[in-house]
């Protein structure tokens, strides 16, 4: 008898066969991707993600990410800090999040990049900007979220506040421009500025949703929020239905130089299906 109910209950006496399958190499190939290269040097490589790219081979994602795509552009030029899985990385973006994203290119730099990532920009070195619509308009133009974060108890894929046991986790974010309702003057979201104080998975996306402002098109966090695009303009829901993702991009990164210490500042602007959506919103704010 093949057991699929998780809930099935074991009793004595019972003999259980299982099988194992043949294990699969996890070491990442190189796979000729097109990167959207926005600086490089022999010492560190910035890409602009394109969402629906994942970061680094996981189980379920073990081709098709942006470290096969590095692999192929980079050669054997990729720090190995990070291990057979992840050559080259020191941060990550979610995968339906879009904007810039850096990556080491030898030990050296993965050391020194790893330092700053690991201050969040608390030692001045690094400075890290998200773009960001957001349901409902914060009562305040400026915030802090100081809530601490972990593994949702309920849902292992999603994260969540914990009062005790999270790890410490902060985010600042700013309202640059809100938007009203089609057919009146009620205000319904908000275009924000996101800047992290710490680095946690989906950060930005648990404290928004944690504080009454979930991302626009967020298929975790803005549950039950559906009938609020209801409120949006025709052009405004379909664009925010073929952007089929949460809005939030990656579009400023400054840093200083692991090597030279000198700094590096980029930016990014919103992609297509970002600025699309927000262009509909803009006609009715």
């Amino acid at each position: 008898m093949n057991i699929i109910q998780p809930s099935h209950r074991v009793n004595a006496g019972d003999e259980i066969h299982i099988s194992i399958p043949e294990p699969v190499t996890a070491w990442p190939h190189a796979e000729k991707i097109p990167l959207d290269v926005i600086y490089e040097d022999h010492d560190v490589i910035v890409i602009n993600k394109p969402a629906g790219m994942v970061t680094h081979p996981a189980p379920g994602n073990l081709s098709g990410t942006l470290v096969n795509a590095l692999m192929a552009h980079c050669h054997e030029t990729l720090s190995g800090i990070g291990g057979q899985l992840r050559p080259g990385i020191v941060h990550r973006l979610d995968k339906d999040t879009s904007g810039l994203l850096v990556a080491a290119k030898n030990d050296l730099s993965h050391q020194g990049l790893s330092k700053q990532f690991a201050a969040h920009g608390r030692d001045g070195k690094l400075i890290r900007s998200y773009e960001a619509l957001a349901w409902n308009v914060p009562k305040r133009k400026c915030h802090k979220v100081d809530a601490p974060l972990g593994r949702a108890r309920t849902n292992r894929t999603r994260q969540s506040v914990l009062k005790n046991g999270g790890r410490n986790a902060i985010t600042h974010y700013q309202v640059m421009e809100t938007f009203s309702a089609h057919k009146s003057d009620t205000r319904i979201a908000a275009r924000l500025d996101c800047r992290l104080e710490t680095g946690r998975t989906h950060q930005i996306r648990v404290h928004m949703a944690y504080s009454g402002h979930p991302l626009l098109g967020d298929p975790l966090y803005a549950k039950g929020y559906e009938t609020k695009a209801e409120q949006l303009s025709d052009g405004a829901r379909a664009a925010l239905q073929d952007m089929n993702r949460q809005a939030l991009h990656a579009g400023y990164l400054s840093f200083l130089h692991p090597r030279y210490e000198k700094r590096i500042e980029l930016k990014q602007e919103i992609p297509d299906d970002f600025r699309l959506l927000l262009d509909a919103m803009r006609q009715h704010r």
